[in-house]
């Protein structure tokens, strides 16, 4: 948690912009973009679900990023009957697909089980008919990358030869992990596409040790594609992380990526899940995003 003066601090600076909005400062970094706020259908309790659209509705975020399915349904959202009925709620609900993920590579790594190389390639597909430009690749559990040498070697490998396929389409591969700033960028440099990104996790550094910020600013607006906004356990300006120096990071790098955060995890247990998003929602807002 915060210490109470830094609590006070960050009040005050989100205070001013909830007053303001973010305008006045960004004028001096470049020039004023809206972020769009999304939110993860697992963290909504639907997770590859085409559900999480009415919950999204009610919460007043502008989309779902989607988890493209498990292993057990096949990733299921391969099924052009599938990405129909997801294009169907977005349609009834107007609440857009934002982006999806793979978070099945969690528990069936990419970096040594061979059926995750065609997971990946059919995602680049899935991002395609569904009209988004991001994919988030997890590297968590079974898949994490830390201390795992042939695991990058494989990773990269892997990457070298779906980037193609990705530069093709149009399409942005996210890594989502616990690595440092600089073990991403030597990932990237390696696999050497403008198509392969890191999908950035403030908590998710904060967790692994590492300053946020400071490996924010080190990878750049260039090299990040979307945002994860999250506080495990507890809502946003609730939990550990000084979101008033992660909104002065952003607009001083001049960060935009494709447009869109997406709220992740930031509810008590046992808490209200519309609620809580109603709260987190209006906490981005005052900081990214007076009008959507």
């Amino acid at each position: 948690m915060l210490t109470r003066r830094e609590l006070i601090k960050q009040s005050a600076w989100l205070a001013a912009f909830a007053k303001t909005g973010f305008a006045n400062y960004a004028e001096g970094v470049g020039k004023k973009k809206n972020f769009h706020i999304g939110a993860c259908d697992w963290s909504l309790g639907k997770n590859s679900d085409p559900a999480a659209f009415e919950i999204a509705k009610q919460i007043g975020v502008n989309g779902i990023m989607v988890d493209m399915g498990s292993k057990k349904n096949n990733l299921h959202l391969r099924e052009k009957s599938v990405q129909q009925k997801y294009l169907d709620a977005s349609r009834q609900t107007g609440i857009k697909i934002s982006s999806i993920a793979i978070g099945a590579l969690n528990n069936t790594p990419y970096k040594s089980d061979p059926d995750t190389e065609q997971w990946v390639w059919d995602s680049v597909d899935v991002a395609r008919a569904l009209d988004v430009s991001v994919v988030l690749l997890a590297f968590f559990n079974n898949n994490d990358l830390r201390n795992d040498a042939a695991g990058k070697k494989e990773v990269i490998s892997r990457l070298k030869k779906v980037a193609t396929h990705a530069e093709k389409n149009r399409i942005l591969l996210g890594i989502e992990s616990y690595l440092s700033a600089n073990e991403h960028r030597e990932i990237i440099e390696q696999v050497g596409s403008k198509n392969i990104k890191v999908y950035y996790d403030f908590r998710n550094t904060s967790d692994a040790g590492l300053d946020t910020v400071k490996e924010f600013k080190k990878l750049g607006k260039g090299l990040i594609c979307e945002l994860h906004m999250k506080e495990n356990g507890f809502l946003l300006g609730k939990g550990t992380l000084d979101w008033a120096a992660i909104g002065k990071a952003v607009y001083e790098a001049g960060y935009y990526g494709d447009g869109w955060m997406q709220i992740e995890g930031a509810m008590p247990a046992g808490a209200d899940v519309v609620e809580s998003y109603k709260h987190n929602l209006h906490f981005l807002k005052n900081i990214f995003a007076r009008s959507v």
